[in-house]
C-alpha cells in the first residue's frame, strides 16, 4: 500500500493562498509560514500531517498527494475546509 509524507497550509481565501506560494516561490521557509498563517492544528508542526496511505484525506487532497510530483508545492486546491497548498515531502 501507498504512504505519503505531507505537509500543507491551510487558508480560507483562493487570495492568502496565492499570496503565500508567492512566498514560498521567492526562498519563504514552508513551517514558518503555516505556523503564522494555517488554519489547520497542523500548523504548531509547521503544517506536518505525517503519514497517510490513499483514501485517508478528501478526494482533491489525495489527487495531489498520490499523483502530483514530490518537493513541489502545489495548489490553491480548494476543499470543504479552505484553500490548501501542499508539499509532499516523500511517497511509497
Amino acid at each position: 500500500m501507498a504512504i505519503a509524507s505531507t505537509r500543507h497550509i491551510l487558508v480560507k481565501t483562493q487570495e492568502q493562498a496565492l499570496a503565500l506560494k508567492q512566498q514560498l516561490a521567492k526562498g519563504g521557509d514552508f513551517a514558518q509560514l503555516a505556523k503564522k498563517h494555517s488554519l489547520c492544528n497542523s500548523a504548531k508542526k509547521g503544517g506536518h500531517l505525517g503519514e497517510f496511505a490513499p483514501g485517508k484525506m478528501l478526494k482533491a487532497f489525495d489527487d495531489v498527494v498520490f499523483k502530483l510530483p514530490v518537493l513541489t508545492v502545489h495548489g490553491p486546491i480548494k476543499t470543504k475546509f479552505g484553500f490548501h497548498l501542499i508539499e509532499t515531502i516523500y511517497r511509497s
